[in-house]
């Protein structure tokens, strides 16, 4: 089994950590292939990143020719997973949805720890979007910007902080809500004794399942194939 795994920035670093969580968290004989985009915001952390890394990331899938059984969407609330269930005939597997619905089944309410405030508005509208929102009881920034958590001791204490707070508003599961987070799921759980989910395993695994039980989406309505037109892709990418 081939699991594809997309960052939705362009920065290389994050990619290769993703692909390290992704790797360590797959069965025995499934092999994960870690793509990064060519063009796009080196970090995700708005409505404008959001919208530029889907294009760059969909741009991406369109020019890819090797196979791959599913695909795991590494951006935490970005946009373009709709798209890619449209382009692609194979299962996509978005680490916010998947991260959620887990959530979901181990507790009965749930908290989102993530980067800075100015995302937790998308990382919102991500979880309206998947069916989960009404379990959650709230988006944490964690002040953080996605290029700082490679500060590992800064990251971690942050993260703490905002676990804390999403804990005491009632949620009884955390969810890391940034990809560049994968691997600190474990230690966050020790320090608050409730589970922690790393949204990149948990979409690996859910990918593994959906390719294991031969399940693909759905023709029928929502994600049809996309319709036969003319359709300009950016070359050169714009710049902005």
């Amino acid at each position: 089994m081939r699991i594809l795994v997309t960052n939705c920035n362009t920065t290389e670093a994050m990619t290769k950590e993703i692909e390290a969580g992704a790797r360590a968290a797959a069965s025995p004989g499934t092999e994960i292939l870690a793509r990064t985009p060519s063009w796009g915001p080196e970090s995700a952390e708005g409505w404008l990143d959001s919208f530029l890394s889907a294009a760059a990331v969909l741009d991406l899938l369109n020019g890819l020719d090797e196979p791959f059984d599913a695909l795991v969407m590494a951006g935490f609330g970005e946009h373009g997973r709709e798209g890619a269930r449209e382009l692609l005939d194979v299962p996509v597997v978005d680490i916010t949805e998947a991260a959620a619905h887990l959530a979901c089944l181990l507790g009965r309410r749930y908290g989102v720890v993530t980067t800075l405030d100015r995302t937790c508005g998308l990382i919102e509208d991500s979880l309206h979007a998947s069916g989960v929102a009404q379990n959650c009881v709230g988006v944490v920034g964690a002040g953080l910007g996605v290029l700082e958590l490679t500060d590992e001791r800064r990251t971690e204490s942050a993260l703490l902080t905002a676990g804390r707070r999403a804990r005491d508003a009632g949620a009884e599961v955390l969810v890391l809500g940034c990809a560049g987070m994968t691997g600190l799921d474990r230690r966050i759980s020790a320090m608050l004794d409730i589970p922690v989910i790393d949204g990149v395993a948990a979409a690996v695994r859910l990918a593994e399942s959906l390719v294991a039980l031969d399940l693909k989406t759905s023709r029928a309505g929502s994600y049809a194939r996309p319709l036969p037109k003319s359709r300009v892709w950016p070359t050169p990418p714009p710049r902005i």
